[in-house]
């Protein structure tokens, strides 16, 4: 198991996902013991998600639903700092430089001890969580973490324009990594990630009471593989300190 910096050692956390719904598959309930714990939390989405619609929708309203959903899911466990990148297709997203110089600028805004995001690698035994939007954004979020967020020379105009002097990032959580050796035991949180997910109505409410089956059954599966008691939830991650 990964020994992550204790929680008490943190103060704000930069979470970044490349669509609406993503962080709340993979961390909602981790995000609620942080803010319980009086972290402050930062949610990041590279995209609206756009692509996430039934065929005969309209496109054109599905930004602006997503962005609601998004802020009533945050609410469920108590995210209020929610921040979009504009400018990246849903579908389309590649780790550019240009995405690089827009996650190192929250990077060095919200100040996090603690970045989470997407595995850049693919997990072969979970594809859907390696969609190639995730891949992307994970990749442009741990190069904007390392070295860009930290190196005065990378994009000093965030500086001298914006007044964003680079920043040192403590430690990068990825999840939905092949390889996790870290969990987070969610089980007294659960009812929270549900909510969260459940406020994804677009995109979950054809699953009806499925959704709750399904979230813990996962749950359940990733406490035991990560040695959680029996009947605990857990979320895992692959944790990768930044002396």
């Amino acid at each position: 198991m990964a020994e992550p910096r204790p929680d008490t050692d943190i103060e704000r956390i930069l979470v970044v996902a490349a669509h609406p719904d993503d962080a709340d598959f993979g961390l909602a309930g981790t995000m609620a013991t942080w803010v319980d714990a009086g972290l402050e939390v930062t949610l990041l989405c590279l995209t609206h998600g756009e692509q996430g619609a039934r065929p005969d929708a309209d496109i054109a309203t599905i930004p602006a639903l997503r962005e609601a959903e998004q802020q009533a899911a945050c609410a469920a466990y108590g995210v209020t700092d929610v921040r979009w990148v504009e400018g990246h297709r849903d579908g389309w997203l590649e780790p550019t430089f240009e995405l690089q110089r827009e996650i190192v600028r929250a990077i060095r805004d919200v100040r996090p001890q603690r970045v989470v995001c997407q595995s850049p690698e693919r997990n072969y035994d979970r594809l859907q969580a390696s969609h190639p939007d995730h891949l992307a954004a994970g990749e442009a979020t741990v190069r904007a973490c390392y070295p860009a967020a930290e190196n005065p020379f990378a994009w000093p105009e965030l500086h001298e324009e914006e007044g964003l002097p680079f920043w040192h990032v403590g430690e990068i959580w990825l999840m939905a990594h092949p390889t996790p050796d870290h969990v987070v035991d969610v089980t007294d949180v659960f009812d929270r990630k549900i909510a969260a997910l459940k406020a994804h109505a677009s995109q979950t409410a054809h699953r009806g009471d499925e959704l709750e089956v399904f979230l813990r059954r996962m749950s359940g599966f990733m406490g035991q593989r990560m040695g959680l008691p029996d009947g605990r939830l857990g979320e895992a991650f692959k944790v990768i300190p930044l002396n």
